[in-house]
Parts: structure tokens; sequence; C-alpha cells
């Protein structure tokens, strides 16, 4: 029993000892140095940004006129209904102004007048030629013919007036949009009797702030959306003048192929709302934030080390930004973004089709725009 137990102390002695031979022997680890990681760059580029802004607007037709009577009286007829469509001079409302009997019997009376001084005129002209007047009476029997005559045409211009002003015509070919009165109504040269949309395209008025209205010109293309169709259209008049209710400028632009948009209605519009033209663009993505302020990671002139540049941002949209300040056209910016990019952070350069696949920015990599993208370069 002695000599088994000493046999197996023997064993694990001899076991034990190989063990501690064996770590005696094993060659101590070292750290395996990690690899430098690679980064594409690229200098800045010039180009041009536009940013749009989404405003709201309202259809009008391209040619509306508000018809106003040129004369005050009550409402007799009203020819015309909310939707009719009219030719230019077609009667619309008749209105009695108590002018034209007057006006009437006012010619009438200088009709005759005329009649009579012309009748005495050719009298006159048959004694003078017979030597029974002086050439006084006979000059006085002109004058007093054609003082009667021009008080005749006088007298007609008027009636002719009066019946106008009586029978309210369309100034213009198109849609009635609206009617204001009705039979027996009382009416002045204050009230509108009507609006009419002339037949033709259509245009879309808005209202603007004056940093947007800086930024516009004639002719400058909008993009306008409603119920999922967008049109496009051109401006063509921009107010000078702020209104004194909104505190806004107002612009209006032509409308291509929005005749079927109704008049009044409010659509979805976008405008140029901020650009920059001809400047030092980089991509937006490589804009990264640190308490509000904006930086980029270049690369030093020994295309190894990593230097952290803060920049001044001016016009970006999502895929490009305005740098105002930080860096200039040779600068070597840091395209692609990796976890191990700090200052003094050691890198190495490669061409963009070789780059490895880099983490994912857990940083914004640009201030939220607040409208609409634009097209860059």
């Amino acid at each position: 029993m002695n000599k088994k137990k000493l046999i197996i102390g023997a064993a694990a002695a001899v076991l034990l000892g190989g063990i501690i031979v064996f770590r005696f022997m094993q060659k101590p680890e070292t750290d395996v140095a990690s690899a430098v990681p690679a980064v594409v760059v690229e200098k800045p580029s010039t180009g041009s940004i536009y940013v749009e802004t989404g405003l709201t607007g309202s259809i009008e037709p391209a040619d509306s006129v508000s018809v106003i009577p040129k004369a005050a009286g009550e409402v007799t007829e009203v020819a015309i209904r909310a939707g009719d469509v009219v030719q230019e001079g077609q009667k619309l409302v008749h209105i009695d102004t108590k002018q034209v009997d007057s006006a009437r019997i006012s010619r009438d009376s200088a009709q005759i007048a005329a009649s009579d001084a012309a009748t005495n005129l050719s009298r006159m002209q048959a004694l003078a030629a017979a030597g029974d007047i002086s050439q006084q009476q006979l000059e006085q029997a002109s004058s007093s013919a054609r003082t009667t005559a021009l008080q005749l045409e006088s007298a007609k211009l008027n009636l002719k007036n009066q019946m106008e002003f009586s029978d309210i015509t369309a100034p213009i070919a198109g849609r009635v949009e609206s009617v204001s009165v009705e039979v027996h109504d009382n009416v002045s040269q204050q009230n509108v009797i009507c609006v009419i949309s002339g037949e033709g395209s259509k245009i879309v008025s808005f209202n603007v702030t004056d940093r947007i209205v800086n930024n516009l010109k004639v002719g400058d293309r909008i993009r306008v959306e409603k119920q999922g169709t967008e049109f496009y259209g051109q401006i063509t008049e921009i107010s000078s003048m702020v209104d004194s209710q909104t505190g806004l400028f107002k612009v209006k632009a032509s409308m291509d192929g929005a005749d079927d948009l109704a008049t009044g209605a409010t659509v979805k519009l976008y405008v140029v709302g901020s650009k920059a033209e001809n400047v030092m663009t980089i991509p937006t993505d490589c804009i990264y934030y640190n308490g509000g302020q904006a930086q980029v990671y270049t690369v030093d002139e020994d295309n190894t080390t990593v230097h952290l540049i803060p920049v001044t941002v001016g016009v970006y949209d999502s895929k490009y930004s305005e740098i105002l300040e930080g860096i200039d056209m040779n600068s070597r910016v840091i395209q692609t973004w990796t976890s191990e990019l700090f200052e003094g952070a050691k890198v190495q350069i490669t061409e963009p089709d070789t780059a490895p696949e880099t983490d994912e920015n857990p940083e914004t990599g640009a201030a939220e725009e607040n409208s609409q993208a634009g097209q860059a370069k």
C-alpha cells in the first residue's frame, strides 16, 4: 500500500515539474501594434449651393377684373351668375341711374335747337345774297348754328355715357368668379358688381420675408405642389413695398399647365430661400459638431498626421456646405469616418475605390436643414 502511494506521489511531482519548466521556457507575450487607419482625403472645390424654402401660395387668374359701376343707382337686372363664361362687351347688369331719361331729353332739345339754327342760317344766307341783311347778321347766324351743333354732339355723348353707365358690360372675356349684387340693390361707384377671370394661364401669389426676397429676381423658377402633382412657374413680379398688414413682400409667378387649378386654391410652393454661388465647398458629411462648433479633420503635409480644424459654415444642403473660414483650397480634408480619428492621430492615405469600410459616424454630421435641399455643384 505504501509502495503504491509512493508511485502516485512521484508521478504527480514529475507532472508538476514539467508544467513549471514549460512556463519558464515559454516566450513572454508582446503587444501587437494596431494597424494605422486608411482614409480618403480631398481638397475643397468651388461650387454653388441652392437651398429651397417651402411656402404657401394662392392660385389666381392671370387676368382678373373687378367690375365697378361708374354711376350710382338701383339694380334692375342681373344677367349673370357665378361660373358663367362671358364675352367682351356682353351685358352683365342693368342699373337705373335716373339719368338716362334726362340725358335723352337734353339730346332731343339740343337736336331741335341745332335744327332751328341750321334753318335760320340758310335763310340768312339767302337774305345776305340779296343784300337785305348785313354781314354781321350773317356771321351771328352762322355762329349760332355752330354752337347749337356742338351742344347737340355733347348731348348725344352724354346720353351714350349714361346708357353705358346703366348697362354694365364685360370689359374682358372670361369666367365670372363672383357676383356681388341682386335685383333692387342700390349700388355706388365703390361697389364691386362682379369679378371676371380672364381666359388663359393661372398665376400663384405668395408672401416672403426680407431675407428671402433678397435672393429672388424676376425670371427665377419656382416649384408648386398640389394634391401630389407638381407644377413649375416663373416669377413675374416682386413687390418692393412691404404689406402693411402682413409685414411681408408680395410675389407673383406665372404657372405652366395649371389651368385646371381652382382660383383661390392654396398650394405648397418652393423658392430658393438661400444660395451661395462660386464658393468653397466640401461634402456636408465631412463636418462634425462639438458643442455647436463645426470642425473638420485634415491631413498634414506629411500625409500621415491628423488635425482637427474649427471651421465656419455658410449655406449648406444635404450634400455640400459652404466654408467661410478655417481651411483653404489647399487643405486636405478627410472624407471618410473612423473612430480612430483625433488630433495628432496617424493615418494612411488611400484612393476612394480602395478605401476600407468605415464605422458609421455616431455624431451629427451637419446642422439639420430647416428647408428643402437644393442642387449643389
